[in-house]
């Protein structure tokens, strides 16, 4: 950590409605009032530890150096792990249960996991439900306070962190076999494929592309971006991470196409036999 007021990035399932996210705020500053927060987001999808895990990878290259943590914990109170994972600029924070993994991975991995065991640095608790309060957040607090994490439990081996649940797209012939792993609130579809695996199949920019759903083959046109979409007109573009998605030009592409994070969607070149579909 270097000397300026850590930052404390934090990403949950809690959403706004209750108190739980401004407690746990409540409980870092209470340790470490001068650092600064940023929140990632607490609108993940209610126990979607896929959700989280897609987020904060997509998120953790992004973040300033600190603690980073995340909860999205449906077996809280259960024997599963609370983890504190050190990595080059961050520490990230959270149940072991999939969230955390990708994240670490993205930025290079762990060089120390510590299972967060040593109750004296938990908050009493009257039950066992908020971890995020009791556990999570008071080592978030010792860590920004310049507290060591080797105090916080034992160290466990950086390979027994459980995998995220990422799927990978599988190549089948001419098509790549994908799915949706997430919808923006503009509805557009990042599909988990590569744009180099399109182009390895004859795809190119401004070419047009077949996508199969639900069994039912369309057209899409590979555009650079959403404004070159035609009025109606399904397209492909390569999103701000990396990967392919599927749009139209201020619609939604989750509402007109019947799409929702996990949907399958196949993506090949192009066939004769399929005729361009316009939606109304």
């Amino acid at each position: 950590m270097s000397d300026a007021p850590p930052t404390f990035s934090f990403l949950s399932d809690y959403g706004l409605a209750d108190e739980f996210v401004g407690v746990c705020k409540g409980v870092v500053l209470s340790f470490a009032p001068e650092i600064r927060v940023l929140d990632i987001t607490h609108e993940i999808p209610p126990h979607d530890v896929r959700a989280g895990a897609l987020t904060l990878v997509r998120a953790v290259q992004y973040l300033p150096p600190g603690i980073v943590m995340a909860v999205v914990d449906p077996g809280v109170g259960t024997d599963r792990r609370l983890v504190a994972a050190q990595t080059a600029e961050h520490v990230l924070l959270g149940p072991d249960n999939g969230l955390l993994a990708p994240a670490v991975g993205m930025v290079g991995g762990a060089t120390t996991v510590v299972s967060l065991t040593n109750t004296d640095f938990h908050l009493p608790a009257p039950g066992a439900t908020f971890a995020g309060r009791d556990v999570l957040a008071p080592a978030a607090g010792h860590l920004a306070s310049g507290g060591a994490l080797a105090e916080l439990g034992e160290v466990v081996d950086p390979a027994s962190l459980v995998p995220g649940l990422v799927s990978l797209p599988q190549n089948e012939d001419d098509r790549i076999s994908g799915e949706v792993w997430w919808i923006d609130r503009f509805g557009n579809c990042q599909l988990n494929i590569d744009p180099d695996e399109l182009r390895s199949r004859g795809g190119q920019l401004g070419g047009s592309v077949e996508i199969t759903i639900g069994g039912t083959p369309r057209m899409a046109r590979w555009v650079a971006t959403y404004a070159d979409a035609r009025p109606s007109e399904l397209v492909l573009v390569v999103d701000s991470y990396g990967l392919l998605s599927l749009a139209f030009d201020r619609r939604s592409a989750a509402e007109e196409l019947g799409l929702r994070a996990g949907s399958g969607v196949g993506v090949s070149g192009p066939s004769s036999e399929v005729q361009p579909m316009a939606t109304t």
